[in-house]
């Protein structure tokens, strides 16, 4: 179907398919930006208290925002989700996050933590996933017992698929991955990034752009640590809610990767929403944002009870 109208009409007034691209203004101005027009969204539910801690990871420290929701009596959250946020590995920190990070805590129940990795090109690839990788060991740390949940969107989604596949390999059981629009790999000749109705928020120059600032080395754009699609054996991976944009350049790769999760037997849920585009749960003002959440939190709630994830929204898309 075509582009929903109040996604059309966002683009309109902000002039975003007018404006210069990423890779056209380079990494300080793009960081900037979308600093800015994320603060400029709504701040997202109150929540109960946020807290900054850091972790050690090569070469320094880095921050961790805790944020718990609200809760009867104060009783814990029943799980921690940490959460790495998108940007092509380049862009985005946690300020400007904190809004979805809220959105997540209140509609999912969970404690989520948002992890400040360290940003590309000034710090390559494997920077951004061995920061992920402390954090999610900080987190077990710190909250021992709790289940633990990996999320992002995005690049953010390329992490928490990685963390996947680490967690699996070192024996550390995860409730759930969450892959919003995820980065699975590094294919430019898939079809969804040739259509011309998918060069919107994030297009195909941008995406190479991302690629060429994170891993330079092509040959390692292949390692399952970049490109979770390539991984040898995903059979034993934590559940993983799937959601996919129909007007997205990632679309078709993150639906590669539903099938690969599927056939190695990982319980799936997957929701294709029908007429968005990239980075639409982000954009609170959008309906497609708060559809995504709910579908979010609904399948969280499902594993969290020791209920079945509800795939049976594969197939019919959100209108």
């Amino acid at each position: 179907m075509p582009l929903d109208r109040a996604t059309r009409d966002h683009l309109e007034r902000s002039g975003s398919l007018t404006a210069p691209r990423v890779h056209e203004v380079g990494a300080a101005p793009a960081r900037a930006g979308m600093t800015a027009r994320q603060l400029s969204d709504p701040p997202g539910p109150a929540v109960a208290r946020v807290v900054d801690t850091t972790t050690r990871v090569d070469g320094g420290r880095i921050t961790l925002r805790w944020l718990l929701p609200r809760r009867a009596q104060g009783a814990p959250a029943p799980a921690v989700l940490v959460y790495l946020h998108g940007g092509g590995w380049v862009l985005g920190e946690l300020t400007g996050f904190e809004g979805t990070a809220r959105r997540l805590a209140v509609g999912c129940d969970c404690e989520v933590v948002v992890v400040d990795y360290r940003l590309a090109p000034e710090h390559p690839y494997p920077a951004a996933v061995d920061d992920a990788w402390r954090a999610l060991l900080a987190v077990r740390q710190a909250r021992p017992g709790r289940r633990l949940i990996v999320a992002g969107d995005s690049a953010g989604g390329n992490l928490a698929a990685a963390l996947a596949l680490r967690a699996k390999a070192a024996g550390i059981e995860l409730a759930a991955q969450v892959l919003i629009y995820p980065v699975v790999d590094a294919d430019f000749h898939r079809p969804s990034y040739r259509d011309p109705q998918n060069q919107l928020m994030l297009d195909a120059a941008a995406m190479r752009w991302f690629w060429d600032q994170y891993v330079p080395d092509e040959a390692a754009r292949r390692h399952p640590d970049a490109a979770p699609l390539h991984a040898a054996d995903h059979r034993g991976l934590a559940p993983a809610i799937v959601l996919t944009a129909e007007h997205d350049v990632l679309v078709d790769e993150g639906e590669a990767y539903v099938a690969v999760l599927r056939a190695a037997g990982v319980p799936v849920a997957h929701r294709r929403f029908a007429g968005q585009m990239h980075g639409f749960l982000g954009m609170p003002n959008l309906p497609g944002s708060a559809r995504a959440l709910a579908f979010i939190g609904e399948q969280i709630t499902a594993l969290l009870a020791g209920r079945p994830l509800d795939d049976a929204g594969q197939e019919g898309h959100t209108p």
